[in-house]
């Protein structure tokens, strides 16, 4: 049996406005599981996952990353697996073999890209409407499984949106400087 996961992992605050998250968006399958529609990448050895609503960009923000060296560990759909201290991202095991290391690019198919089995999450992006993104946010988390994360939120769609992903990365959490 598949349970809902309540709206436990911050996600609805950061949209502004109440957010329920569908069957197929977020469901607990195991006391420390939890099955995501997301899009998952390792960026310079950082697991990054991708979040926001079907057609916000995670994807193609996804596949530009994976363009400049990036590795997916899953698309569309991403299980995460709490250990002592850290949330393991992979393509849920029920996933057939013809999705692993595979991406959906709009307008071309499901093509293989570079790709890795498992990651360890560091940072969540969560992706909204340019209008919804802080042009001097404070610092947020996201609690998954119980683990705080760094959160951004950002336009996947902005020509930008890449290089922001790769300098939150390479700063780490609590280095981008607050605004005062």
């Amino acid at each position: 049996m598949v349970a809902l996961a309540p709206s436990h992992d911050g996600w609805a605050a950061t949209w502004g406005r109440p957010y329920r998250p569908a069957p197929s968006l977020c469901a607990v399958t195991a006391p420390d599981r939890l099955f995501i529609q997301a899009t998952c990448i390792v960026v310079e050895g950082t697991g990054v996952l991708l979040r926001g609503p079907p057609g916000s960009g995670k994807s193609d923000l996804a596949l530009r990353l994976i363009d400049a060296g990036a590795k997916l560990v899953a698309d569309d759909g991403v299980e995460l697996r709490r250990t002592t201290d850290a949330v393991i991202a992979r393509l849920p095991p029920a996933a057939p073999e013809s999705v692993r290391g595979r991406i959906e690019v709009r307008g071309l198919g499901i093509a293989p890209v570079p790709a890795v089995a498992e990651a360890r999450l560091d940072l969540v992006v969560d992706l909204v409407p340019a209008e919804e993104v802080e042009r001097l946010p404070q610092p947020a988390t996201a609690e998954m499984l119980g683990v705080k994360l760094p959160l951004l939120r950002l336009d996947g769609l902005e020509p930008s949106a890449p290089a922001k992903v790769r300098l939150a990365v390479r700063a780490g959490p609590g280095s981008i400087i607050p605004p005062p």
